[in-house]
């Protein structure tokens, strides 16, 4: 099993990055890298990158804290890996933090956009939500649209969650859950943002199959099928944090530690009350 951080500083200077700019609207971009050394894909990332200021964000944390919160929760998503790096960007030399993962696709599989693939396929006037329950992927959805709120996940936009095709096998399925670096507080860079981070806000979120609220989306749930967070206890802190406080300080991970506790219990009383 690999190591979920590596915090011994690893030259990845080789790696040759591609800007994505950030879809939610604020300053900077998204740079992205892979490679297939042995044969193995691996699919690399960085935090917000800016042309002056350099690497600025700590969306690639919020990727492994993401990942222990949904291990603990018992839902399927796709592993990160966070690792201690210097990389070339435009021939400058940076030490970062960056997140690595590996190819969710089995043998045999082809991935499409959900937002894609309802554009091929829904019926005239068929709301993406409809579609999905159509194709019976309401589990997954109910899963997808709590743990967003949760982490009030700004930018599960229709390409952020993906379609799986084996036209072999005749089998479809949605890919595991993916990509929550813009959450939590993703956009508080320095101290004084974070310290003033409301994290009981309901701030404007993409949701390709929901609304523009986070709150509001909860209630597309039907009563009785909102999934239970119970198992996310008080004493799981230390677990979602192991191995972060050389990454990313500290009153970041009080503040998301309050977010996270915070929002599990006005969700479960809310699902109590439903």
């Amino acid at each position: 099993m690999r190591e979920q951080i590596i915090h011994d500083r690893q030259d990845l200077t080789w790696l040759s990055w591609s800007k994505i700019r950030n879809s939610s609207g604020t300053a900077g971009s998204f740079l992205k890298a892979y490679s297939d050394l042995g044969g193995e894909k691996t699919y690399y990332k960085l935090s917000n990158y800016d042309a002056v200021r350099g690497i600025i964000g700590h969306e690639c944390v919020n990727e492994l804290i993401a990942d222990r919160l949904l291990t603990i929760l018992g839902i399927e998503h796709l592993s990160y890996q966070l690792i201690h790096a210097e990389i070339l960007i435009d021939g400058k030399l940076h030490e970062t933090w960056l997140c690595a993962s590996g190819d969710f696709k089995r043998r045999g599989e082809s991935k499409l956009a959900l937002d894609a693939f309802y554009q091929a396929e829904r019926l005239e006037g068929e709301l993406p939500l409809d579609f999905c329950l159509r194709y019976g992927w309401d589990e997954y959805i109910w899963r997808m649209l709590a743990v967003d709120y949760l982490i009030l996940n700004r930018d599960r936009h229709g390409a952020n969650i993906e379609v799986l095709r084996n036209s072999r096998k005749k089998t479809l399925r949605l890919a595991p859950l993916f990509d929550h670096g813009l959450s939590l507080i993703f956009n508080c860079h320095d101290e004084a943002a974070a310290s003033a981070a409301d994290v009981a806000e309901d701030k404007p979120v993409q949701c390709f199959v929901g609304s523009r609220s986070a709150w509001e989306n909860l209630k597309l749930i039907p009563p009785g099928k909102m999934p239970p967070f119970c198992s996310f206890q008080e004493r799981d802190r230390e677990r979602l944090f192991a191995g972060l406080d050389m990454a990313v300080a500290k009153l970041w991970l009080d503040k998301i530690w309050e977010m996270l506790w915070l929002r599990r219990c006005v969700y479960e009383d809310f699902r109590n009350k439903g």
